[in-house]
């Protein structure tokens, strides 16, 4: 009995010290993205059964935001809030009506007051309210604490606008859930985009109804030959909406001419006939002449599988190729809210550069007939780019100097950095390394502004973090290739490279860790952190 007793003792104990000690000022806060601005005072707010949430001026969500704050705080106080105008000891102040992304949030023992110009201001500043609190408030159950808050005040802002992260749903589809539960955590690291990589050799992954094979033989299969599947336009719109409502827009790419293998595989009369002396036409398979076709109209291609690159490119030349992307922009730009649509772009290796140029600079032109401006793999950038599109660097550095050069700016994805299927080190589990290991300090310690020679700050619209999945086949394998690592990336897009430390991040991060072990997040312990 009395070694029962002792065992249970030092079970308990261990899920008590686990957990977050008390902190004594608001400086010793782990928030991440780290804010502008702290100014630690004296004193603490409690938050109790009693406290209320009050809504102060004109929004159309505000009330959805302060529904919002009581599902953080709820299943772990147990304390069911009331929201409402009446007064309150937790305002959210909206005190404008713009689109800028900053907040305060100031501490007094007697109230917690969120003021923001925009509803995502207050959003940002109660992911930071949530931060502040013990780490036990994201238990799913209700937790004996002291939910105290050290007086002081956090004024924060984005360092850069567009905050992202790419998810590649085409080398392996996930479901809806695991997209949403994926836009979950972005929202907490103060992300603001997600950009869906839709389509590639592999598997097409959005219904198209005005082009029906893409789906019923192009979503059919995914690396290594599993099922596969897509997303009807309800599901696309359900994700859309779902990720507004955390403040994230949705940036959805179709890559194009290359990376096209699953629609060439619905479609022959997208395939490139190749002439021969005869004038019949062979087909392109997997970067090769196939002469057991010969046929005038191009046969489909074979669904592929694998993993390699730069094999397939749309035929550059046919009308019914550019009629069947803009039907493709046009239905997809229809369910798509947000600015953006990514027309791809890179490593089409088998497309004559000036039939590259020719379609590059065309769908541009297609892109801009249905409102959305264009975002492309930096090799979009050996065109003319039209005013305003966006090049997305990840491999050569000439390449975004040339967006540069043209008036056009950059988004910020360098693969050796914010490639987030690269192992950690050799002997990580999942992931490639052809770029290189990223751990946790490298995905760190570099400054978009000063990364690529030629580029200043003023040339980039924001930093984004892919995840490609080549080996990445379940919610777990996605947690642990992301995190921590997104969670750096996500510090470097906010906070000024001048208020980032490496060693204040190693601590933070660590109990950053803490939520995520509450969360059952399972995320990659980097030797690199006293977890």
């Amino acid at each position: 009995m009395k070694k029962s007793i002792l065992g249970f003792f030092l079970i308990f104990s261990a899920i008590v010290f686990s957990c977050q000690e008390p902190i004594n000022g608001l400086e010793e806060a782990a928030i991440i993205p780290l804010p502008s601005s702290i100014q630690a005072g004296s004193g603490a707010f409690e938050l109790s059964s009693s406290s209320r949430i009050q809504l102060i001026g004109s929004s159309k969500n505000l009330s959805d935001l302060g529904e919002f704050l009581v599902s953080k705080l709820k299943p772990a106080t147990g304390y069911d809030l009331k929201v409402g105008t009446e007064e309150g000891d937790i305002q959210l102040v909206i005190n404008g009506n713009d689109d800028s992304e900053t907040y305060s949030l100031d501490v007094e023992k007697s109230k917690v007051t969120i003021s923001a110009s925009s509803e995502a201001g207050i959003f940002y500043g109660i992911q930071t309210l949530v931060q502040i609190l013990p780490v036990q408030i994201e238990s799913s159950t209700v937790v004996e604490e002291s939910w105290r808050i050290p007086v002081g005040k956090i004024e924060d802002k984005p360092d850069y606008s567009y905050r992202g992260s790419m998810l590649d749903v085409a080398r392996h589809f996930f479901e809806v859930e695991d997209v949403k539960h994926y836009i979950d955590q972005m929202a907490k690291l103060k992300l603001n985009y997600l950009h869906l990589h839709l389509t590639d050799d592999q598997g097409w992954r959005i219904e198209i109804k005005s082009w029906p094979n893409l789906t019923s033989i192009g979503a059919k299969t995914e690396v290594g030959g599993g099922e596969g599947g897509y997303y009807t336009q309800d599901q696309y719109k359900e994700i859309v909406d779902y990720a507004a409502k955390n403040y994230i827009t949705i940036v959805p790419e179709i890559d194009m001419p290359g990376h096209t293998n699953a629609a060439l595989a619905s479609y022959g009369e997208l395939n490139p006939g190749v002439n021969l002396p005869d004038g019949d036409f062979g087909t392109m398979k997997e970067g090769k002449i196939d002469f057991d076709i010969l046929d005038k109209n191009p046969q489909p291609a074979e669904l592929y599988t694998g993993i390699e690159v730069g094999f397939s490119t749309l035929a550059t030349n046919k009308d019914i190729t550019y009629q069947f992307i803009e039907d493709v922009i046009r239905e997809i730009s229809e369910i798509t809210p947000g600015p953006y649509f990514h027309i791809g772009g890179d490593e089409s290796h088998v497309t004559e550069k000036d039939d590259y140029i020719y379609f590059v600079e065309k769908v541009q032109e297609i892109t801009a007939k249905y409102g959305k401006i264009s975002i492309g793999w930096d090799e979009i950038a050996t065109t003319k780019l039209a005013k305003g599109n966006v090049a997305q660097f990840w491999a050569l550095e000439e390449n975004a100097k040339l967006a540069k050069d043209q008036g056009n700016q950059i988004l910020m994805s360098p693969a050796k950095r914010a490639y987030l299927d690269m192992q950690y080190d050799s002997t990580s589990r999942l992931g490639l390394h052809w770029a290189a290991y990223i751990e946790l300090d490298s995905a760190y310690m570099w400054d978009p502004a000063t990364y690529a020679d030629g580029i200043s700050k003023a040339d980039i619209l924001g930093v984004e973090a892919p995840l490609w999945t080549e080996t990445i086949k379940s919610r777990a394998d996605i947690e642990y290739m992301v995190f921590p690592r997104l969670a750096a990336i996500a510090e470097i897009a906010w906070t000024p490279t001048p208020k980032r430390e490496w060693t204040d991040f190693q601590r933070r991060i660590a109990v950053q860790g803490k939520r995520w072990d509450m969360n059952g997040i399972q995320f990659y312990k980097s030797p690199k952190v006293n977890w």
